[in-house]
């Protein structure tokens, strides 16, 4: 091995052995803050240089990161209760409700019947556009609470789960749930 071969490996140690192994709450590199674009890939608790899914929404201080906290537990909140009324509002707006019949084999050789109830809903119906629009505002919260737990900002991932729980909590109980005794796919 000649001696610029061995040079130029040592050059490339040196450059892998100067990054740093530890950061502190204010490095904007470890934490998902501006400039280096790396981001952090364990938690952490800081408040300063942490961006929060756009470059220009930058928290700097206490009083910023509650504000955050409280506005992305509120809108994991509302994602939750966009999730129910969904349903609700699908629920309503179903046409068409048909009930079919038919055999099945029962105990001893005896004939059962088992009715399925089937509900369809127009594609060309202000229903349908509302529940397509509903989807795409509750696609685009859900990926951007995702892109937040990702920041690893232990304050914002909490807020988002403390949000989602309230939420499912105050929510979801209305939720009805109907079990089909005659249904064999469990």
């Amino acid at each position: 091995m000649n001696h610029e071969h061995h040079h130029g490996m040592h050059h490339v140690e040196e450059n892998t052995t100067m990054m740093p192994h530890h950061h502190s709450s204010t490095d904007s590199h470890a934490h998902g803050g501006g400039g280096g674009g790396h981001m952090p890939m364990t938690f952490y608790f800081g408040y300063e240089k942490v961006e929060v899914l756009f470059s220009g929404l930058v928290i700097n201080t206490p009083g910023e990161m509650a504000g955050a906290f409280v506005a992305i537990f509120l809108l994991a909140m509302f994602y939750e209760g966009l999730k129910i009324a969904r349903e609700s509002l699908l629920r309503k707006s179903q046409v068409s409700i048909r009930y079919n019949s038919m055999p099945v084999p029962g105990p001893n050789g005896t004939i059962l019947m088992e009715t399925h109830k089937t509900v369809g809903q127009q594609m060309l119906s202000l229903p349908h556009l509302l529940q397509t629009v509903l989807h795409v505002i509750q696609v685009v919260v859900s990926y951007f609470l995702m892109l937040i737990f990702m920041t690893y900002n232990a304050y914002l991932c909490i807020a988002v789960a403390a949000g989602a729980g309230t939420g499912y909590f105050l929510f979801s109980w209305k939720k009805a749930v109907v079990v089909d005794i005659t249904e064999h796919c469990h």
